[in-house]
C-alpha cells in the first residue's frame, strides 16, 4: 500500500471519528469528562487537512499525524493517540509503502508506546483492551474480518469491566455497564483504517 492509499485511509479514519463525535461524547459523559468526542473530532479534522500535504516517506507522514494530535486533542487522548502514531512511525524511516509485516511491527510499536505512556494493561477498561489484542492478531496473521470481529468484541467487553485508569476509575463499580470511550474510538480507527493491507 503506497503513501497515497494510506493518506486515503487516514482521511476515511478522520471522517469516521468526526461522524461519531456525538456518540463518543455520550460515552465519555457517562464515565469521563464528556469531551472525548469533541477533542477527537477536533484533532482528526486537523489530521484530515494534513493529508493534503506531500510526504517523502511514511515516517514523516505518521510523525505529522502524531504531532497534529498531540497539539490539537485535549485530555489524555492527545498524548496517547499521539504516542501511538509517533511510535508507529519509528520503524518506517525511508519506507514509502506498507505490507502486512511492516504494518504489524509498526502497530505493535504503537501499542507498546500507549502502554508505556498510559501505564494501562488489558483489563483496565481503556483503549489498550482493543489495541493489544489486535496487535497480537496482526502478529498471528489473522484476516481483516477476524481482526475487525475481535476488535468489536473487545470494545463491547469493556462494558463489563470496572475502570482502573483515568477519570472513570473514580467511579469504581459505577463504571461497569458503560463502554470505554477510548476503546470505542480505537475500534473506529481499526474499522475504518486497517482494511486489507495488500488491497
Amino acid at each position: 500500500m503506497d503513501i497515497e492509499k494510506i493518506k486515503n485511509r487516514i482521511i476515511n479514519l478522520s471522517n469516521t471519528i468526526i461522524e461519531n463525535e456525538e456518540y463518543l461524547t455520550d460515552l465519555d459523559r457517562a464515565i469521563g469528562d464528556g469531551d472525548h468526542g469533541y477533542n477527537m473530532a477536533k484533532g482528526f479534522r486537523k489530521v484530515k487537512d494534513a493529508m493534503n500535504e506531500d510526504y517523502r516517506d511514511l515516517k514523516t507522514l505518521f510523525n505529522k499525524i502524531a504531532m497534529t494530535l498531540i497539539s490539537n486533542v485535549g485530555g489524555a487522548s492527545g498524548p496517547l493517540y499521539g504516542t501511538f502514531f509517533m511510535k508507529f512511525a519509528q520503524s518506517l524511516d525511508g519506507e514509502i509503502s506498507l505490507n502486512k509485516d511492516t504494518f504489524s511491527k509498526a502497530f505493535s510499536d504503537g501499542v507498546d508506546g500507549v502502554i508505556m505512556r498510559g501505564k494501562a494493561q488489558v483489563g483496565d477498561k481503556t483503549m489498550v483492551d482493543v489495541l493489544s489484542p489486535v496487535s497480537e492478531a496482526l502478529k498471528n496473521n489473522l484476516s481483516f474480518d477476524q481482526i475487525l470481529k475481535l476488535a468489536e468484541e473487545k470494545m463491547e467487553a469493556t462494558k463489563d469491566i470496572k475502570a482502573r485508569k483515568g477519570r472513570a476509575a473514580y467511579l469504581g463499580e459505577r463504571s461497569v455497564g458503560h463502554i470505554d470511550p477510548g476503546a470505542y474510538s480505537s475500534f473506529l480507527c481499526i474499522k475504518s483504517a486497517i482494511g486489507e493491507i495488500d488491497g
